[in-house]
């Protein structure tokens, strides 16, 4: 376990950043362990409904439920699933299984029966760790072999139990977490992060909170089923011994959130674009109800609308910033440190080294389009794609972690976001892989060919569409239209349905079959041109 929390040196300056070595480090016992044994009484979580824990009784419960995995015969590297919504069961589950040296594989309350299904058997989890609630849904994707413990069975379990003190000798490189990350050319590949993904985030954390200070008290309504909720939030509010605010609504209600940030006095909160346009929708806020001290924000580009009004609002400017799952947190901005430029993604935060490369591999200069990428070795970025070592190699060119985002890095390096090499999905803060949506869609018996895509949205960045040719027999209506919604809706999962269907009689394809996605989204945007045109 280490001995003192790492904090950025900013008197010295940024140029001097160097990363803490560690022969030892292990999720668990390097966050609530430590706060356990410094100041055991402070909060560690907090649930609207009441409940409240410590950092000694977080501590000492993750024991408890860590004794009970192994004796359900859970091994170090063995997977873990954990289907619960932000919860302190989910916090726990997650803790249990770091300590004992298991892999945690979270899956979100929002995913269908095919998404469980897929996961868990590529995964090939030994355990599933569920909420009832969650679980009664999805239950038929869970394969035979997968053994269920609920969080009620967990509970009386973990009661007559003896704590599992022994902590698993973990690595800094050992794998830790495994999250299934869409892609847009095939099914989702899992990335399978290490102990040190929590180190690696450490800079960018302290950074956009703007260098926080005890107490503070964290909120965000991002899942932790995916990195945003579990590594922007979570964990390394638990390194640095604050409190968490645990709680989220399926549907992001803003005034529910305003209320939430009122009531329990939240400092430092995560909020993507998606909902920080829904809070502005509600009009002018009275900030002086809120106790914000810094505003994050990423999976999206923010946009200089929105910055603007989160500072009138809000009270303080938004901290964009910039990363994946595979390597996360990489770019972004510290408004306390370095001026925000409105639009830009912000600058590589310390520890990172991020460039801009051309086609060819070669540095692209200042002002030069080019793929986002992180040299290695770095602690954030994973160890590799879960049995797929083909799709692991491609990620990289020679030591570069390619991104397959495109940007422009200009004269004081700053990166200003300018698209997408593929064709994936980012609605509402979700990744959402067009060949996922459109797998489900042609198993319905109307459905002859169809093509998924993105197109722009106010609120959410980006909506799913789908395009779709219908067979021979089958008439276009709006019924249907909305069968195929709600085929995706309870396939996937709310976050992924088509919020627009539309049926056409070809799509373009290539020479070799393959649907050209970015034609449908070309004809798309022509066809609003024209209609304005026509209506002015």
């Amino acid at each position: 376990m280490s001995t003192k929390r790492f904090r950025l040196g900013i008197k010295k300056g940024l140029q001097n950043f160097a990363w803490p070595r560690y022969k030892r480090f292990n999720l668990a016992s390097d966050t609530v362990d430590y706060w356990a044994r410094i100041a055991p009484e402070q909060t560690a979580l907090w649930e609207p409904g009441g409940r409240k824990v410590t950092y000694a009784q977080l501590s000492l419960l993750s024991m408890k439920w860590a004794t009970v995995l192994k004796a359900y015969g859970v091994c170090p590297g063995d997977r873990v699933a954990i289907l619960f919504p932000q919860s302190l069961e989910a916090a726990l589950a997650h803790l249990a299984v770091y300590r004992i040296g298991a892999i945690a594989l979270p899956l979100s309350v929002l995913f269908g029966t095919e998404a469980v299904r897929y996961r868990l058997e590529h995964g090939k989890a030994k355990l599933l760790l569920a909420d009832f609630e969650a679980l009664e849904p999805v239950k038929e994707g869970v394969p035979g072999e997968v053994r269920v413990l609920l969080k009620e069975a967990l509970w009386v379990l973990a009661e007559r139990s003896t704590p599992e003190t022994r902590q698993h000798p973990t690595k800094p490189s050992d794998p830790a977490l495994l999250i299934y990350t869409s892609g847009t050319t095939g099914k989702p590949k899992g990335a399978l992060l290490p102990h040190s993904t929590l180190i690696g985030h450490l800079p960018g954390f302290f950074l956009y909170s703007n260098l926080p200070r005890r107490p503070a008290t964290y909120w965000s309504p991002a899942d932790w089923a995916w990195m945003g909720g579990l590594m922007d939030v979570l964990f390394p509010a638990l390194y640095y011994g604050f409190t968490v605010l645990a709680y989220r609504n399926k549907r992001f209600d803003p005034e529910e959130a305003l209320w939430l940030m009122e009531r329990f006095e939240v400092t430092h909160t995560f909020l993507f674009p998606t909902a920080l346009k829904l809070l502005r929708g509600l009009g002018p806020i009275k900030r002086k109800k809120l106790h914000l001290k810094s505003v994050h924000s990423g999976g999206e580009p923010l946009g200089e609308e929105l910055q603007a009004w989160s500072k009138e609002n809000l009270g303080l400017p938004v901290n964009e910033f910039y990363g994946q799952t595979e390597a996360n947190l990489l770019v972004g901005n510290s408004f306390t440190i370095y001026p925000i430029r409105p639009g830009s993604m912000g600058l590589p935060y310390p520890g990172h080294k991020v460039v801009v490369l051309r086609e060819d591999g070669s540095l692209a200069e200042a002002g030069e389009v080019g793929e986002i990428a992180l040299e290695t070795p770095d602690p954030v970025a994973f160890l590799g794609y879960w049995e797929n070592p083909e799709a692991t190699r491609a990620k990289f060119s020679g030591p570069y972690l390619l991104t397959g985002d495109l940007a422009v890095r200009d004269e004081a390096g700053y990166f200003w976001f300018k698209g997408r090499k593929d064709d994936l999905i980012k609605s509402a803060g979700y990744r959402i892989s067009p060949f996922e949506v459109e797998e489900i869609l042609l198993t319905h018996p109307a459905v002859a060919m169809v093509g998924v895509v993105g197109l722009p949205d106010p609120e959410r960045g980006e909506r799913v569409a789908a395009f779709v040719k219908l067979r021979s027999g089958f008439i276009p209506s709006e019924a249907l239209s909305e069968e195929l919604k709600n085929l995706v809706r309870d396939k996937i999962g709310h976050h992924a349905y088509p919020r627009e269907i539309r049926f056409v009689e070809e799509l373009p394809l290539t020479p070799t079959g393959k649907i050209q996605r970015f034609r449908l989204k070309v004809s798309t945007q022509e066809e609003g041109k024209n209609e304005e045109g026509n209506t002015s």
